[in-house]
């Protein structure tokens, strides 16, 4: 993949993350770096690397659109002649790019999904977050311990937890409500008594 072509596929993941449903335009790329970073980029600057027309960054341009884009430096540069991402062997099979194939694939169904705003918002944040593939095999070790994702709902999102959870968990409160107000009873019988003993 060349230069020019990562830039404007970054471009496309910065839109979908922002909520654009949308590649951000170059303009908006430059302002937002302006904005975020204190540092101004030209679009013309942007434009001739996306053209091919200048084939090689800056490294202080280099540096600054890695920290904006969240990746490492040293994925700006081309990619070598016959290098293809199948190649990448096994042990390098969760690399920055395949991050980031993940991630788009997660921003895609995020929009397909933007009807459900909490799966749009689950999906969103499993996709900016810096290890999304580790995210995804902890979701899947949570889902494979029985009754673990149940009880997590229950303690970080109870309005999620199942039913038959709140309904015992009210079932519960209105016993303990029940006991307590017995005892009131209890109590206030006892003192009417003793009050009526003393008269």
């Amino acid at each position: 993949m060349k230069l020019g072509e990562k830039i404007r596929y970054l471009r496309e993941v910065e839109g979908s993350l922002r909520g654009l449903d949308r590649a951000m335009t170059q303009q908006e790329l430059v302002r937002a770096i302006r904005q975020e970073t204190d540092t101004a980029v030209s679009q013309s600057y942007l434009s001739q690397i996306e053209s091919g027309a200048r084939p090689h960054l800056t490294n202080t341009t280099r540096l600054l659109l890695a920290r904006f884009f969240k990746v490492h430096p040293g994925y700006l540069v081309d990619d070598p002649e016959g290098y293809h991402a199948e190649l990448l062997s096994e042990a390098r099979m969760h690399s920055r790019a395949d991050e980031d194939k993940l991630d788009l694939w997660l921003i895609s169904g995020a929009e397909r999904f933007r009807r459900d705003p909490e799966l749009r918002r689950a999906l969103l944040a499993a996709a900016q977050h810096d290890d999304t593939r580790r995210c995804l095999l902890l979701l899947a070790a949570i889902l494979e311990t029985p009754s673990l994702a149940d009880r997590l709902l229950e303690v970080l999102r109870p309005e999620l937890a199942p039913r038959r959870m709140r309904a015992a968990e009210t079932n519960g409160t209105d016993q303990r409500n029940t006991a307590r107000n017995g005892d009131r009873n209890t109590r206030e019988g006892s003192r009417h008594r003793k009050e009526r003993e003393m008269t």
